[in-house]
C-alpha cells in the first residue's frame, strides 16, 4: 500500500451519511487527495453526533447508511481512484443508551458472570456497577417496570432472570447494577472510562479475545482491500498502548497506520510499529512560526494588567491539574489507593505526582526519566509526603506492576482535561497558542527551530500525519492565523481591548480577554455561535462557572456582553473596523501556514471545509455542515484559468491546496529530501523558504505591509542548483510558481517579484506541470 500523499477528513455522521461522502468522490479527486479520511464508521449510540461511541464493533454504522452505504462509499471511492483510512477507536465503547450496546447490556444483566464481564475495566470489589444516572439519589421512585426492563424516564435497563418481582425499588436492588445520582459518578464509578465521561467505558483491548472481537470487522474491511489506512484514538488511555500497536501492527501488515498521540513540546515518538502521529506536533510548529515572538512581552504585561497577578504557565498547569485530579479523578485515586492499602496518603500522593507528571503518560523504561521529574516536583512542593511519593515511585518504577499501569492510564486523563480542557481556557495571555498539543508558554516558534524540526521529521517520520485543524482542535486554523497578526500590534490590541471592556465588562477579566480575542479572531460570527462557544469556554475554565454548579449570574453576564456587541452599533461598527484591519494579514498568515503544511515533511490532511476560510471554534462548532457544492464551482472556475484575489471568497486557499496537494500526488519524486534555502536581506527573518527536492515552498513569516516597511526589493531567495545534472548551476535553471504560471530563474531571486501576486509560491522545475 502506497503512502498517502494528502489525505482529507470528512465527519461522517447521521446527517452527512455514506452516501453524502460517496457522492463527494470526484471533487476530493479533483481537489488532490489521494485518500478520504473519514470518522469512525461501525456502528454508534442512536444519534451520535462524532461517532467516538462505538455501541457495536461488528457492523458498519445503520445510521451511516449501513453495510451497504460502506460498500458504496467504497466503489466510490475506488472509482475515483482514492484510498480510504478510517478511524477506529479502541479505548472506550459508548454505553449512555445500554441497549444499544449488546456486550454492556449482558453485563448489566448478568454480573460478573456474563460472557462479556472481560470486556469492560470493572472493579468487582464493589459488588454492583455504579451507574450514575440518577437526578438525585432520591429519584428512584421514577422507577418503573415496562416490557420487562427497568425504566428511569428514557433510560432503559435489564432485569436480571428470576429478579423481576415485586415494586421498582425492590427489582432495582437485586440487579447487578445500581442506579445514583449522577453527581456520584466521579466519585464512586467503578467502571475505567474515557476521561471522565460515564458514558464512554474502557475496553480491555489488551485481552486477545476482547482485541479481536473489536478489531474484526475494521479487519475484516482491511484484508478485502476496502480500506487502507487507520487511525487509532486516544492510545494514551489503554492499559499497554505499545503491546496493543504492536499486535494490531502484526494484524494489519498492509496499512498506513498513524496514531492520535500528543507529543509534548520537547517530547519524540518512540521507535513503535507504526507510521506516525496525527500531527499535533506539527500544528504547533507550523502555526508557531506565524507568530512574531517580539510581542510576548507587551501580551504578558496586557495579561498581568488585565488579571492582576503575573501568570505561571508552570504553576498554573500545576494547579489546573491537581484540582481536576481530585475533583474529576477521585473515583480513579481510590482504585489506584487500593493497591497499595497500607500507604498513607496514597491518593494525595498520587494526585501529586500526576499533576507534575511533563507528559501525557510513561511508556516503559523511557518514562523512569519522566517519572523521576515528577517525584522531584512533587516532593519539592509537598515535602510532607515524602515518605509517601518514595512508596509510589518504588511501585510505579516497575512497569509490569498493575499500579504503575493503571497510573499511566491516569496521567493522561489527567492531563488532557486539566490543560487542554482546563488550563487552556484559564490562562488567556495569546489564546493563539492555546492549542491541543501547544506549548502556550513558547511564544512563537523560529525559523531555526522550526526547519530543524521539520528535517528530524523527513529523517525520522516521514510518513506521520501534519494538521492545522481537527474535529479537536481548540478553533479553527485561520482563527489562529489571523489571531497571530495581534503580536505584530499588541499597542493597537490593547486600545482596542480597552475600549470595548469599558463598553461591555465582564467580572472575570480573564474570560473576557478569551471573548475579545475569540471575536477578533473569528468575527464575523453568528451571535448564536458566539454564545454557544463562549459558554462551553467559561465552563471549562471551572473558574466564574462550570458545568457542574452553572453560574446562572455570571453566564447572564457572559451572554449580556455578547447580545451588546451586537445590539450596540458603536461597539458593533469599532469591532468590525478592526477585524477588517487586521483580516488581509490574517490572510496572509492563514495562506502562509497552509503552504506550509501541506509541503513540509509528512502526509498533509485537510480538515473537512479548510480549503477555504473557516472561522470555526472548538466542537461543536467545527463539525457544522460544509457547502461542498460552493467549492467544487470555486474549483472548477480556478482550473479554468482564474487566479483569484486573495480575498473573503477564500478561493485563493483554495488554490494553494489544490496545486500543493495535485502537486504531493503527481509528482511525489518532488518530495523527496528536505533543505532550509538561504535567504538574504533585510526581511530575510520574515521569509520561510524550503526545498523538498525540487519543490520549493516559500511564505511570508509574517504579513507583508505590517511588520516591515521597506526590503523585500533587497531580500533575496537563493535558488537550488541540480548537483544531478554535469555543469547545471542555478543561474541556468528556470523554475515556474505552480500558483501563477510565472517562471523564474536563478541563482537569487528578490521575494517581491516572487510574492506579486499571492504571499506564497511553489515553485517547481520548469518543465514540472500539475495536472488540472
Amino acid at each position: 500500500m502506497a503512502t498517502p500523499t494528502g489525505t482529507y477528513r470528512v465527519q461522517i455522521r447521521p446527517d452527512f451519511t455514506f452516501d453524502d461522502t460517496a457522492a463527494l468522490a470526484g471533487y476530493l479527486a479533483d481537489l488532490g487527495a489521494s485518500h478520504l479520511y473519514s470518522a469512525p464508521l461501525l456502528t454508534a449510540a442512536p444519534g451520535s453526533a462524532h461517532n467516538y461511541d462505538v455501541v457495536d464493533h461488528r457492523h458498519a454504522n445503520p445510521q451511516l447508511g449501513g453495510e451497504a452505504g460502506r460498500l458504496r462509499l467504497v466503489a466510490a471511492l475506488r472509482a475515483a481512484k482514492l484510498g480510504f483510512v478510517v478511524d477506529i477507536v479502541p479505548n472506550h465503547a459508548g454505553i449512555a443508551v445500554p441497549a444499544a450496546n449488546p456486550a454492556w447490556w449482558d453485563v448489566l444483566t448478568n454480573g460478573r458472570d456474563s460472557a462479556y464481564a472481560s470486556w469492560f475495566d470493572i472493579d468487582w470489589s464493589r459488588d454492583r456497577i455504579l451507574v450514575p444516572v440518577l437526578g438525585d439519589d432520591g429519584d428512584l421512585d421514577a422507577l418503573r417496570i415496562e416490557d420487562g426492563e427497568l425504566r428511569y424516564y428514557d433510560h432503559r435497563y435489564p432485569i436480571a432472570p428470576g429478579t423481576g418481582a415485586g415494586t421498582p425499588r425492590e427489582v432495582h436492588a437485586r440487579q447487578h447494577y445500581e442506579l445514583v445520582g449522577w453527581r456520584r459518578g466521579d466519585a464512586e464509578l467503578n467502571y475505567r472510562r474515557f476521561f471522565a465521561i460515564s458514558d464512554l467505558a474502557g475496553l480491555r483491548v489488551e485481552d486477545q479475545a476482547v482485541f479481536d472481537a473489536t478489531h474484526a470487522e475494521v479487519l475484516r474491511w482491511l484484508d478485502a482491500g476496502e480500506i487502507d489506512g487507520i487511525r487509532v484514538d486516544h492510545p494514551d488511555g489503554l492499559r499497554d498502548p505499545v503491546g496493543y500497536l504492536t499486535r494490531l501492527r502484526g494484524a494489519a501488515l498492509g496499512a498506513w497506520l498513524i496514531i492520535e498521540k500528543i507529543l509534548e513540546y520537547g517530547e519524540e515518538l518512540l521507535a513503535w510499529p507504526v507510521d506516525g502521529t496525527t500531527g499535533y506536533d506539527a500544528l504547533r510548529e507550523v502555526c508557531g512560526l506565524f507568530v512574531d515572538p517580539a510581542g510576548e512581552a507587551a501580551f504578558t504585561a496586557l495579561d498581568t494588567s488585565l488579571t492582576g497577578v503575573a501568570v505561571s504557565w508552570p504553576e498554573l498547569t500545576h494547579a489546573c491539574k491537581l484540582e481536576v485530579a481530585h475533583r474529576m479523578f477521585p473515583a480513579e485515586l481510590h482504585r489506584l489507593s487500593a493497591l497499595v492499602p497500607t500507604l498513607p496518603d496514597a491518593a494525595a500522593g498520587l494526585a501529586e505526582l500526576a499533576a507534575n507528571f511533563p507528559v501525557y503518560r510513561s511508556y516503559g523504561a523511557d518514562g523512569l526519566r519522566h517519572l523521576a521529574r515528577a517525584r522531584s516536583e512533587a516532593g519539592r512542593r509537598r515535602p510532607d509526603l515524602t515518605p509517601t511519593l518514595d512508596a509510589l515511585t518504588a511501585r510505579l518504577r516497575d512497569p509490569d506492576d498493575e499500579l504503575a499501569q493503571r497510573f499511566s492510564q491516569l496521567t493522561g486523563a489527567v492531563m488532557a482535561k486539566g490543560v487542554e480542557d482546563t488550563a487552556y481556557y484559564r490562562w488567556t495571555r495569546f489564546v493563539a497558542l492555546n492549542e491541543v498539543g501547544g506549548a502556550p508558554e513558547r511564544f512563537g516558534v523560529g525559523l531555526g527551530e522550526f526547519h530543524g524540526a521539520a528535517a528530524r521529521r523527513h529523517r525520522r517520520w516521514p510518513r506521520g500525519m501534519t494538521a492545522l485543524s481537527t474535529h479537536d482542535t481548540k478553533r479553527g486554523e485561520d482563527v489562529r492565523a489571523r489571531l497571530a497578526v495581534l503580536a505584530e500590534v499588541p499597542d493597537r490590541w490593547a486600545r482596542a481591548l480597552g475600549s470595548w471592556m469599558s463598553a461591555a465588562p465582564l467580572p472575570d477579566p480573564a474570560c473576557a480577554h478569551l471573548l475579545w480575542q475569540t471575536v477578533a479572531g473569528a468575527w464575523p460570527i453568528s451571535r448564536e455561535r458566539l454564545h454557544a462557544y463562549l459558554e462551553k469556554a467559561a465552563r471549562e475554565a471551572s473558574v466564574s462557572t462550570s458545568w457542574a454548579s452553572p453560574s446562572a449570574s455570571f453566564e447572564g453576564a457572559l451572554h449580556a456582553v455578547v447580545d451588546r456587541i451586537y445590539d450596540d452599533p458603536a461597539l458593533n461598527a469599532a469591532v468590525s473596523t478592526f477585524a477588517a484591519e487586521i483580516t488581509p494579514a490574517g490572510w496572509s498568515n492563514a495562506l502562509g501556514q497552509k503552504l506550509v503544511q501541506l509541503t513540509m515533511p509528512g502526509v498533509p490532511d485537510v480538515y473537512q471545509g479548510t480549503e477555504l476560510w473557516e472561522n470555526s471554534l472548538v466542537d461543536p462548532d467545527n463539525r457544522r455542515p460544509v457547502d461542498f457544492a460552493a467549492r467544487a464551482a470555486l474549483l472548477e472556475r480556478i482550473d479554468r484559468g482564474w487566479q483569484p484575489p486573495v480575498d473573503a471568497s477564500g478561493a485563493a486557499k483554495l488554490l494553494v491546496v489544490s496545486r500543493a496537494l495535485r502537486l504531493r500526488r503527481d509528482r511525489p519524486d518532488l518530495f523527496t529530501g528536505y533543505r532550509q534555502l538561504p535567504v538574504f536581506g533585510p526581511a530575510a527573518d520574515h521569509v520561510v523558504a524550503f526545498d523538498r527536492g525540487g519543490a520549493i515552498a516559500v511564505a511570508t513569516r509574517l504579513p507583508v505591509g505590517l511588520s516591515l516597511r521597506g526590503g523585500w526589493d533587497t531580500t533575496y531567495l537563493t535558488l537550488p542548483g541540480n548537483s544531478s545534472v554535469p555543469d547545471d548551476s542555478a543561474s541556468s535553471r528556470r523554475f515556474t510558481d505552480s500558483f501563477t504560471g510565472r517562471a523564474y530563474s536563478g541563482p537569487r531571486l528578490p521575494v517581491s517579484d516572487l510574492l506579486v501576486s499571492y504571499p506564497v509560491a511553489l515553485l517547481t522545475p520548469a518543465e514540472t506541470v500539475v495536472a488540472p
